[in-house]
């Protein structure tokens, strides 16, 4: 799946994924996170949790996604957003370097086998303590995107890179989702 195939998703508005507001999981981890914390959104969509970011004082949050069509739609919302901390590019190619990256509806979008290259690029976009924070599927699709996943497969994919590795249970999820989310939070040592 490339840029075509998510900016045709965009384009006929097959975007189930989005629940057209901040996932209520996320709202929790993100008081660990410092306002002046220079942080990734990657492949964030419509990018609603760097919008509540942004609102709560939050100024070195950077949205990245391969479609164009999001981007687009995010800073026609956010006017006063810096037009240089939305990227269209390739999570895989991209170089820089944050104190934390949020994961939400990107991880399950991504073909399985990218997945330890997932790991390895988050791994090294991350500043020594910074951390990958989000929520992940804890559930089998029959086909995907969404593509699933178990927390024993996160601890195993996770846990060969980062020093300290959390799964939790969420149990904020929306109706939808209620039971098949998992909270993670990997911090590179």
């Amino acid at each position: 799946m490339d840029s075509k195939y998510w900016s045709l998703r965009y384009q006929k508005r097959q975007t189930g994924w989005d629940i057209g507001e901040v996932s209520k999981p996320l709202l929790t981890l993100f008081s660990q996170l410092n306002k002046k914390d220079k942080i990734l959104i990657p492949g964030c969509g419509n990018a609603y949790e760097a919008e509540y970011l942004f609102e709560a004082g939050f100024q070195n949050i950077h949205i990245m996604d391969i479609a164009l069509e999001p981007l687009k739609t995010f800073k026609e919302r956010n006017k006063t957003f810096p037009s240089q901390q939305i990227i269209h590019d390739d999570f895989f190619t991209h170089h820089d370097k944050y104190d934390a990256i949020i994961e939400q509806t990107f991880f399950c979008a991504i073909q399985p086998e990218l997945r330890r290259n997932y790991v390895e690029t988050s791994y090294n976009l991350l500043h020594e303590n910074g951390v990958l924070i989000g929520v992940l599927f804890n559930r089998d699709f029959e086909d995907g995107p969404p593509f699933g996943g178990s927390s024993k497969e996160y601890m195993d994919l996770f846990g060969g890179k980062f020093g300290t590795v959390i799964i939790e249970e969420c149990k904020e999820s929306i109706n939808s989702r209620l039971g098949s989310e998992v909270f993670i939070q990997c911090r590179k040592k």
